[in-house]
C-alpha cells in the first residue's frame, strides 16, 4: 500500500515524470515539500525572528498557492505544473514559518 495516496491526489497530468516514472506526489506537493526542506536547511544557518511581522509574511507567502489552487478548481483556468511547483514552493516556505511560529507560541504558553 502506498502511503503517498493519503497525502496527495497524484493525478498524472498534474505530476512531474522522470524517465517515464511519476513523482510520488503532484507538482504542487513537490513544491510544498521542497520549500519546507529548503527553508529548514536555510533556517539552520540563519535564524528567523518569531514575531507578528514574520507571521504575517508567512501568511502572505501562502496566498499565491491558494489563488492558483482556487482559480484552477473553481474557474475555467488550468494551471501548469511549473506554476503549481513555484506556488507550492513559496507556500511551503510560508507554511513552515507559520507552523514554527505557532508551535513555538503554544510551547511558550504551555512551558
Amino acid at each position: 500500500m502506498e502511503l503517498t495516496k493519503y497525502i496527495c491526489h497524484r493525478i498524472p497530468e498534474r505530476s512531474f515524470f522522470i524517465k517515464g516514472h511519476q513523482f510520488p506526489v503532484c507538482a504542487r506537493c513537490t513544491g510544498f515539500y521542497t520549500g519546507l526542506v529548503v527553508f529548514l536547511v536555510w533556517n539552520h544557518f540563519f535564524r528567523l525572528n518569531h514575531d507578528i511581522v514574520t507571521l504575517l509574511i508567512s501568511m502572505i507567502l501562502m496566498i499565491p498557492v491558494a489563488i492558483d489552487g482556487f482559480t484552477q478548481y473553481f474557474g475555467p483556468r488550468e494551471s501548469t505544473n511549473t506554476l503549481r511547483f513555484v506556488t507550492g514552493f513559496i507556500g511551503g516556505i510560508g507554511l513552515i514559518i507559520f507552523l514554527k511560529i505557532i508551535i513555538r507560541g503554544i510551547l511558550n504558553v504551555l512551558l
